[in-house]
């Protein structure tokens, strides 16, 4: 079954200094980013600024699983954004969760932790989305992809929820648009070979391109040159996902543009 293309809109809120809207896999997300703002004296950083993240889920409460993964992107979106340009301000980023796979309840195959990564790419992609239409001052850019391994061994690119049931592994990866590995998380059994092959399908789901060795060689595994037509498949014509966040801003963009334009 093919996977549907990333979506994502910039700017969907009018009182968030910066906020987007992301869907793929079933989950919908929005997003809303404030700041730099004054920040409570106790929370204070001399030297830079303070990042706060709120994950609230689709219904109910936060719990233990939304604070894990808030530390999972407070960590990341450190090193995302310039926070040596602020000091002594707080950045507040809030994620809302509108929507989940209808059948995320059969993902118990798995140790329970197994069924929070996986809407980590959505909350990471949508904070990105979010930052993007903010001014403040990012080293990098990044995306991040979800990728499991079913019981023969064989990649299962942006597993479905009954995907994920009966996954031997789950893996979520992050790189920066620099190239650099910002993110692994991962559950379940697997094998360093099965890790090799999951990074190099990642890297090229989110960068566009495998890693290279000191002579030029993909680094990587034979068979996994098989998956290129299906990857293609999954993306419907989008080269990386990187370039599919390029995309949502341009678009963003050309839009505001069109709008400045018109008043003449």
């Amino acid at each position: 079954m093919a996977q549907v293309s990333p979506t994502g809109t910039l700017s969907p809120l009018d009182r968030a200094d910066g906020s987007a809207s992301y869907s793929r896999n079933g989950y919908s997300v929005i997003g809303g980013v404030n700041g730099p703002v004054e920040v409570q004296r106790r929370d204070e950083l001399p030297e830079e600024a303070a990042i706060d993240v709120a994950i609230r889920p689709v219904s109910g409460v936060a719990g233990v699983r939304e604070r894990h993964l808030e530390s999972v992107l407070q960590n990341t979106l450190r090193q995302v954004i310039l926070v040596s340009a602020h000091p002594r301000t707080l950045i507040q980023i809030t994620v809302q969760v509108l929507a989940s796979p209808e059948d995320e309840s059969v993902v118990s195959g798995l140790p329970q932790a197994a069924s929070s990564i996986d809407i980590l790419p959505a909350l990471f992609q949508t904070a990105m989305l979010a930052l993007l239409s903010t001014s403040i001052p990012l080293a990098m850019t990044m995306t991040s992809t979800l990728t499991a391994i079913d019981p023969q061994g064989g990649l299962l690119p942006n597993p479905s929820a009954r995907g994920l049931s009966t996954a031997s592994s789950v893996h979520v990866l992050a790189f920066s648009s620099l190239g650099d590995l910002l993110v692994v998380e991962s559950e379940g059994h697997f094998s360093l070979d099965t890790w090799e092959k999951v990074y190099t399908h990642a890297r090229r789901m989110c960068l566009g391109y495998e890693e290279k060795e000191d002579g030029g060689e993909d680094v990587g595994m034979e068979e996994l040159e098989e998956q290129d037509e299906q990857d293609e498949q999954d993306e419907q014509g989008v080269t990386s996902l990187h370039d599919a966040l390029r995309s949502a801003v341009q678009t963003k963009f050309e839009k505001d543009l069109k709008w400045k334009e018109s008043l003449g």
